[in-house]
């Protein structure tokens, strides 16, 4: 265990995901579970049409549906996007971001994989993975991927803002 750090009870874990919009990732059809904000249904999208899209159309319309928190049609058109352009990180980097916001925590993983698999272990790649965990409520294994992000960037103030979101969660949580 981390010093400093111990494991989120539900009203630490509720503040945690409310300073969350804050923070930043940077950034299959029928898929359905809870979201991770609440009880909401979540699913992943279908869309009409979207074996014409091109992967520029689904990377330019995954932003859209994604900066909106339409993690579902954000999902469908990342896909569709790594679909069409498999070495394309971007798309990957969205279609992880999406499933964690969905809660999907079980698709993001693989995606993650594929992902460092393109891109290698990136300062991009620790954050995100690590706020996929902070998500999760999994402080030790996000605290070790900032770090690592931090290290191959330490001037990023999204990796730091998201430090200091489990800094905080940690302090309260002995208070």
């Amino acid at each position: 265990m981390k010093r400093g750090f111990v494991s989120f009870g539900s009203g630490l874990l509720a503040l945690a995901l409310v300073a969350l919009p804050l923070s930043a990732c940077s950034s299959a059809s029928g898929l359905t579970g809870m979201s991770s904000f609440g009880n909401n249904k979540i699913q992943v999208a279908e869309i009409d049409g979207i074996g014409d899209y091109t992967a520029d159309r689904a990377l330019r319309e995954a932003r859209g549906h994604f900066r909106n928190n339409d993690f579902g049609h954000s999902a469908a058109l990342y896909k569709r996007a790594v679909e069409l352009d498999p070495k394309n990180a971007e798309g990957y980097v969205g279609l992880s971001a999406s499933y964690d916001r969905l809660g999907r925590f079980d698709l993001s993983d693989r995606v993650y994989s594929s992902l460092y698999g393109i891109t290698g272990g990136t300062a991009q790649y620790y954050n995100n993975v690590g706020y996929s965990y902070m998500l999760r409520g999994n402080v030790n294994a996000a605290l070790g991927n900032f770090k690592k992000a931090r290290a191959l960037d330490p001037e990023n103030l999204v990796v730091a803002n998201n430090i200091q979101i489990l800094q905080s969660a940690a302090a309260a949580s002995k208070a």
